[in-house]
């Protein structure tokens, strides 16, 4: 447990963006066991999002309409690019996310997902001053933004919105130095400002659960019985000025996983530390696709491509050799979608992409690679 605005916050936060599912729906019944598993082990933290489908219904079944409401934190978002048309249309998703979750009122709310060619909407909206508003109503406790741009414009923003209560970040081992998320360069500045940071992508879509087999052996080899997400999340939540760290869980499973490790939490050891920076080198020798599986590009594409699936499919060639799986998997995720080849370029994908992938030109290569 951390202490910020003057209570206990644990450090596994429950993130509600990849909840299990059974075929498209989400799995409530499942979703509740693990919300019980979590609130049991003295957890509260929720998270979720006005542009995650289904996620803020599902918070209202598995969640509030079953706890009471003093009895955890709820965080959701707004988004002034995705699915907001004009102002009035972005300004609503708040009072719509009220009514989705039933939950009366924001823990923590947050402006989502700035990145260079977007984070001025929320200028042009006014939803700046809007939030405040509904924290002065008392709709809202504490206000805070996500970010995926550099440290410069972080830096910029946090001295023009220094009331800003905290801040939500993509931290991560495997992303600490990479140039195209500045994790650790983003942690310092949020830091320096003296927010308190809310981790999300801590395991990095899941990559970090399996990592590349060099990676597992080391981590094997000094304990079996740890997971390898147990290692990417201790290592955030070992870092100084974390509030919580998101975990995007998608099975009980992963949720029995993640309490075993984080109920008793204890930061990594000098030798554990030693480990995550000899996996540092090893993933900064490979050449996979950095996506996260996050979907923010598939809403978008006049195509149906399935971007992530064809991504995912892609790294069984670039990170383990396997070219026979991998055009497997590739003819599986186009199916009855748009595929690769079928990219016009319009690049509203990488507009979209809090990872700043060149999705284009790697759709260009799963074309090559993939389609016989």
């Amino acid at each position: 447990m951390s202490e910020y605005f003057g209570k206990e916050v644990p450090k596994l936060g429950f993130g509600l963006m990849r909840l299990p599912k059974k075929g498209e729906e989400i799995d409530i019944e499942q979703v509740k066991k693990m919300v019980d598993l979590y609130m049991d082990a003295g957890f509260t933290y929720f998270d979720t999002a006005f542009v995650y489908t289904g996620s803020e219904e599902a918070t209202k079944k598995a969640l509030v309409d079953r706890y009471p409401r003093e009895s955890y934190t709820l965080a959701t978002k707004i988004n002034a690019f995705l699915m907001a048309t004009d102002e009035k249309a972005c300004k609503e998703q708040f009072f719509t996310s009220l009514e989705r979750t039933g939950a009366g009122y924001f823990d923590y709310y947050l402006l989502h997902a700035f990145m260079e060619n977007n984070y001025k909407k929320y200028d042009e909206y006014h939803i700046w001053d809007f939030v405040k508003e509904q924290k002065q109503k008392g709709l809202i406790k504490y206000f805070g933004f996500s970010y995926h741009a550099g440290p410069e414009l972080l830096d910029e923003i946090l001295t023009k919105h220094s009331e800003v209560d905290f801040i939500q970040l993509q931290i991560n081992y495997a992303d600490w130095e990479n140039p195209a998320v500045t994790s650790r360069a983003n942690y310092e500045v949020a830091r320096r400002h003296g927010k308190s940071i809310v981790v999300m992508e801590p395991v990095k879509g899941g990559n970090l659960a399996n990592p590349p087999k060099e990676i597992q052996k080391l981590m094997h080899d000094y304990d079996p019985t740890m997971s390898y997400a147990s290692w990417a999340i201790r290592f955030v939540a070992s870092l100084d000025g974390i509030l919580t760290v998101l975990s995007g869980m998608s099975s009980v499973e992963q949720m029995e996983d993640n309490l075993s490790y984080m109920k008793n939490f204890k930061p990594l050891n000098d030798k554990e530390q030693e480990i995550i920076k000899q996996a540092q080198k090893i993933i900064n020798g490979f050449s996979t696709i950095p996506c996260t599986a996050c979907h923010y590009c598939v809403d978008g594409c006049p195509n149906n491509i399935p971007i992530p699936d064809v991504f995912e499919a892609m790294n069984k060639q670039l990170g383990e050799g396997k070219r026979i799986q991998a055009i497997s998997d590739y003819k599986k995720a186009v199916e009855g979608k748009g595929k690769a080849s079928d990219c016009i370029e319009c690049k509203q994908c990488e507009e979209a992409c809090p990872q700043h992938l060149k999705i284009t030109e790697y759709l260009v290569t799963c074309k090559k690679e993939l389609e016989e």
